[in-house]
């Protein structure tokens, strides 16, 4: 088989592993095809590189493709996302202003509770709290608004600055921002820093969060069917091989290298194994599927997600004329991963959607293989998001 090259953009973060390792653990080579990952200063630059040609597919933050269907940012260029890359992997951070002011009232840290880490934050603030987030269409300021939305911190008590993420350490030092949301390694980075303090994991907010996908653009995916297969599925094995614990380890130093993320393996590892350093006094914590590449059909592209996504975007920024979300929610291509991925063996989920939120411990679903188990995807305040009641 003839190795085809393929360009593929990512922004440097742990959750860009199944890009690396299919590459370098020889996944791709074994579907003929060759990884050129090309990397990117900032989530505009990987939205605009996809959406103009410059690479066939992308690393990119899963309300991206549902933004540009729904006409909000400037770029409309038809996107899918045909996989989920990770789920989860994001924390909350704050400068050291606020970490002192935390602790001088008995905050702990425990790195666990959205409420405690709310009234705290509300009882130490003196105005609207300005959070550093990568994007402004992104699951960062979607579990932000949130969680502020749902405790006494409120809707209004928020401000959103961008900033990309190998930045936000030097923003919080700096005093650009209070506090930030971001994709590790770059909140440990803030912590070895010492410009601040680990406050909670995106899994606290919502417990199962989708927060990359492999995007391409539908005109591609549509032309190149056998490319889009073999790229997906060097993808999802590269996945399956990071959800192994005895990988970890030799995933942490493919990152760290100086081609991709150009930080210590030892910060990685911190996110690869949930074993999390909050602060610069050593205190620790651990996170239980703190970022999650393959268990619970984490790569699937459920479509409910899509329309919890949507109906947040049109609540913040207005509803387009004539907004359909089930028609936006298609671009989280469930047919083209039954397609592509119906081969690899992988136990792939008998629905599109599901009630998210509604799982609160390990349960058995209808699937292909009847052996598929949906881990739980609570949100901290225990609602839930119906699909159906969308419209």
């Amino acid at each position: 088989m003839k190795t085809v090259s393929l360009s593929v953009a990512y922004m440097p973060l742990v959750d860009a592993a199944p890009l690396i390792v299919a590459q370098e653990m020889g996944f791709a080579q074994a579907e003929g095809i060759s990884l050129d990952l090309v990397p990117a200063p900032s989530w505009s630059s990987v939205r605009d590189m996809l959406a103009f040609g410059r690479v066939d597919a992308a690393h990119l933050l899963s309300p991206i493709p549902i933004a540009m269907a729904m006409k909000l940012g400037g770029v409309a260029t038809p996107l899918s996302a045909v996989s989920v890359m990770s789920v989860n992997g994001n924390v909350i951070g704050v400068g050291r202003v606020l970490e002192e002011a935390l602790r001088a009232q008995g905050y702990g840290f425990d790195f666990a509770d959205p409420f405690a880490a709310a009234r705290a934050l509300a009882s130490s603030r003196t105005g609207p709290l300005t959070f550093g987030v990568p994007f402004p269409f992104s699951m960062h300021v979607e579990l932000l608004r949130y969680w502020f939305a749902a405790t006494e911190l409120g809707a209004e008590g928020i401000e959103i600055r961008t900033v990309p993420p190998p930045l936000m350490a030097n923003a919080l030092a700096a005093g650009d921002v209070d506090a930030f949301c971001v994709g590790e390694p770059w909140g440990s980075v803030a912590v070895e820093q010492g410009a601040g303090a680990l406050l909670l994991p995106g899994s606290a907010i919502w417990k199962f969060s989708p927060e990359k996908v492999l995007a391409t653009r539908t005109d591609w995916a549509e032309t190149e069917p056998d490319l889009l297969g073999r790229l997906m599925r060097a993808v999802w094995r590269a996945g399956r091989w990071l959800a192994q614990p005895q990988s970890l380890s030799t995933a942490s130093e493919l990152l760290s290298r100086k081609i991709y993320l150009d930080v210590s393996s030892e910060l990685i590892d911190r996110a690869l194994t949930g074993q999390m350093t909050i602060s610069s006094r050593g205190e620790q914590r651990v996170v239980d599927r703190f970022v999650e590449f393959h268990a619970g059909a984490a790569t699937f592209p459920w479509r409910s997600q899509a329309k919890w996504i949507a109906g947040r975007l049109a609540a913040a920024h207005g509803a387009p004329e004539g907004f359909d979300p089930e028609a936006v929610a298609k671009v989280f291509r469930t047919d083209l991963y039954r397609s592509h991925l119906g081969s690899t063996g992988g136990d792939l989920p008998g629905a599109s959607e599901k009630v998210e939120g509604s799982i609160r411990v390990e349960m058995p679903v209808a699937s292909a293989n009847g052996a598929l188990t949906l881990l739980p995807d609570t949100f901290f305040d225990r609602r839930v998001f119906d699909p159906t009641a969308l419209g």
